[in-house]
């Protein structure tokens, strides 16, 4: 790191073993990313000692040139766990880890694009068959199988019902995949 990892404390006095439990996570994570500049790192305690069950949480805030910081905040209120600041912190360095390895991937554009949904509308169904056709924005047909629809959505079909897909080609030429119906809140 390029400037000393710098830890703070809530509701608590600074601890030795929770600095360096802290430190040792840190360290770590310059084994993802060697350009790490700064990171910050907030051990907040439960805010009663006299409570059972007080959770701690951590908050990360890492620096990397060429990117967005990454942003860690773990409170896990249901993780009984947490209870426990070494868990609080490890939990909270394997996310941090998780965001550095992305952000990794992403600068070395190593990231697999999503596939782009079409729009379309419901042209047909063929009479009593599980399947119909889809036209699409550019007035092709793509044909598309109860299974394909998202949702158990097939029965709630009509013809006209507006839908995203993703197309695909296959054995007969062009279908639908993971067909989406398209609610008439959607906003375009």
């Amino acid at each position: 790191m390029q400037t000393p990892l710098d830890i703070s404390f809530q509701n608590s006095e600074p601890s030795e073993e929770i600095r360096s439990e802290v430190e040792r996570h840190a360290k770590h994570l310059e084994k993802f990313h060697d350009r790490i500049t700064s990171c910050n790192v907030t051990v907040v305690a439960p805010q009663s000692r006299h409570q059972k069950g007080g959770l701690f949480k951590i908050d990360i805030r890492i620096a990397m040139p060429s990117h967005k910081d990454i942003i860690v905040t773990r409170t896990h209120g249901d993780a009984a766990a947490h209870e426990h600041v070494a868990v609080a912190i490890k939990d909270a360095f394997s996310a941090a880890q998780r965001q550095i390895e992305d952000a990794v991937r992403e600068m070395r554009g190593q990231i697999k694009p999503h596939e782009v949904e079409d729009h379309g509308h419901v042209a047909k169904f063929l009479a009593g068959e599980d399947h119909g056709f889809i036209e699409t924005a550019d007035g092709r047909e793509v044909f598309f199988h109860r299974n394909s629809v998202l949702d158990d959505a097939f029965d709630h079909l009509t013809v006209g019902s507006e839908v995203r897909f993703v197309e695909e080609m296959g054995e007969k030429g062009p279908q639908a995949s993971t067909v989406r119906v398209i609610g008439k809140h959607h906003l375009q």
